[in-house]
C-alpha cells in the first residue's frame, strides 16, 4: 500500500509516520510518498522519516517529490495537510481581524474565512490532479484546515473524500485518563461541526460516564478547554476548546490583542524541530513535537486510513461528512462533524441524539456562513467576501463585514486573484 501525504514537508509529518512506525493499527503501509513545492524542507523532514522507520524496524520505505503526478501514482490514499501561504498567512489571519476588535485565528471568523479562500482552489486543483494519475478509488484524507469548508468542496466536486480533526481523539484520550479507563473503551457523542462541537455523551463499556465527569472533573476539563467548569455544567456537555472564541469572545480578542499571534510562536517551534530533523542523531519522535499542535493526529490518521483501504468491517470514527440527514436542521449537504462508521464505502453519519437549541442554532448559523464561504471560494468577489462575513455570528454587522472585507482582500491580494471584483 502507498499512502500519499500532501504537504509532506510540514513539521506535522514525522507525527504521522511515528504512528505508522509504532504499529498503532494494522495499516501495511510499503510507501509513504512526501509531496512538498519547497524541495529543501522536504528532504530535512523526508530523511528524518527514514531514521524513524529505521529505528522502530518498520519496512515501509519514504520517497520525496515536489511532483504531484508522481507522488500521487499508485496511492490508495491521500492525506491533504497543506498551508497555502505558510506561516506568514497565518500570521495576517491571527492579526487583521483584531483591528476591528474581532477574534483573530486561523480557521475560525475572518481569519478562517481568509484561509478559506486561499486553500479551497488549491485543494481542488490538487485532488483533480491526483483523480487523474491515482484513479477514482483514491481516497482523499484532508486535514487542511477549516476542514468543514475543504471537505464540502472536495465531496461536491465529486471526489472520494473524509475531512479529518484531531479535536475528539484528544478529547477521548483526556476523558480515558481522568476516567480510569483505556481510550478504545471511551466511545464520544461527539456533534457539531469542524471546530464548533460539544461532547453530549462519553460512554464506558456502554454507560454514559458524561454526568460524572461534570460532576468531578469539570475543573480539570475547563484547564484544557480554557472555559469555566460552570459553564459545562450548566449546558450539561462539553464544549471543544474552539468554543470559547464564541463564548468568550471579547476575552480572547483583549488577550490576543496584547500577546503574540500563535503563529509567532509555532514559526519558533518550527525552526527548533527543523533544527532536530536535521540531527542524525535524532531517530525518535522529539518533545518538542507535542509544542506543534495536532496532538493524536497520527493515530487519528492511520486508523481512518486503515478502516478506509483495509476491507475489514466497518468500524466508529468522529470525522467530517455528508451530513445526509444526521442533524435535521442541517441541509444534506452540509458537512458535520459526527461519529461515523467507515469502511472501503466511505464514512457513514451514525444516528445523533437530538441536539438541544443552545447548540443547533449555533451549527445552523455557522452551516450557513460556510456555505456563503465555500461559494467566494469558488467563485470569487468582494461582495461575496463580506456577505460571508455579514452571515458569520462573530461579525454580522454589515459595516464591520465591510471592513473585513477589505482588510481580508487586501492581506490576501497575492493568493485570491478573483477576490477584488465587487461580484
Amino acid at each position: 500500500m502507498k499512502l500519499t501525504v500532501v504537504g509532506g514537508g510540514s513539521t506535522y509529518t514525522p507525527e504521522l509516520v511515528d504512528g505508522i512506525a509504532g504499529r498503532r493499527t494494522s495499516l501495511a503501509v510499503d510507501e509513504i510518498a512526501l509531496v512538498d513545492p519547497d524541495a529543501e524542507r522536504l528532504a530535512v523532514v523526508g530523511a528524518f522519516a527514514r531514521r524513524l522507520l529505521a529505528h522502530a524496524g518498520h519496512p515501509a520505505r519514504v520517497t520525496t517529490t515536489t511532483d504531484l503526478e508522481r507522488g500521487a501514482d499508485g496511492a490508495s490514499a491521500v492525506l491533504l495537510q497543506l498551508r497555502v501561504g505558510g506561516q506568514a498567512a497565518r500570521a495576517s489571519d491571527e492579526t487583521f481581524p483584531l483591528r476591528c476588535d474581532c477574534v483573530g485565528q486561523e480557521t475560525t471568523g475572518a481569519g478562517g474565512l481568509a484561509k478559506a479562500l486561499r486553500t479551497v482552489p488549491v485543494v481542488l486543483d490538487i485532488a483533480d490532479r491526483v483523480r487523474r494519475v491515482a484513479g477514482e478509488g483514491t481516497w482523499i484524507v484532508n486535514f487542511t484546515n477549516p476542514v468543514g469548508i475543504v471537505t464540502r468542496a472536495l465531496l461536491q466536486a465529486g471526489h472520494r473524500a473524509v475531512g479529518l480533526c484531531n479535536v475528539a481523539i484528544t478529547f477521548q484520550r483526556w476523558t480515558a485518563a481522568l476516567l480510569g479507563a483505556a481510550p478504545d473503551e471511551v466511545v464520544l457523542e461527539h456533534v457539531g461541526l469542524n471546530h464548533l462541537t460539544w461532547e453530549t455523551g462519553v460512554r464506558v463499556a456502554g454507560v454514559d460516564r458524561l454526568p460524572d465527569l461534570l460532576a468531578h472533573h469539570a475543573e480539570a476539563l475547563a484547564g484544557h478547554i480554557g472555559l469555566p467548569a460552570a459553564l459545562m455544567r450548566r449546558l450539561g456537555a462539553v464544549p471543544s476548546y474552539y468554543l470559547k472564541y464564541f463564548y468568550e469572545h471579547d476575552e480572547v480578542v483583549r488577550k490576543q490583542q496584547v500577546e503574540p499571534p500563535r503563529a509567532e510562536v509555532v514559526a519558533a517551534v518550527e525552526k527548533e524541530l527543523l533544527d532536530l530533523y536535521r540531527d542524525p542523531a535524532v531517530v525518535t519522535k522529539p518533545e518538542q513535537l507535542g509544542k506543534r499542535g495536532g496532538a493524536y493526529y497520527s493515530e487519528a490518521a492511520v486508523q481512518l486510513v486503515h478502516a478506509l483501504t483495509s476491507g475489514q468491517p466497518p468500524t466508529r470514527h468522529v470525522v467530517n461528512v455528508r451530513n445526509d440527514g444526521a442533524l435535521p436542521f442541517l441541509p444534506d449537504d452540509a458537512v458535520v462533524e459526527v461519529p461515523a462508521e467507515v469502511d472501503t464505502t466511505g464514512a457513514h453519519p451514525l444516528p445523533v441524539p437530538p441536539v438541544p437549541p443552545s447548540m443547533s442554532g449555533l451549527i445552523a448559523h455557522v452551516t450557513a456562513y460556510e456555505h456563503l464561504a465555500l461559494t467566494a471560494a469558488l467563485r470569487g468577489g468582494r461582495d461575496r467576501v463580506a456577505d460571508a462575513l455579514l452571515a458569520h455570528p462573530l461579525v454580522g454587522q454589515h459595516a464591520l463585514a465591510d471592513r473585513l472585507a477589505d482588510d481580508l482582500v487586501a492581506a490576501n491580494a497575492a493568493h485570491l486573484p478573483r477576490a477584488g471584483g465587487r461580484g
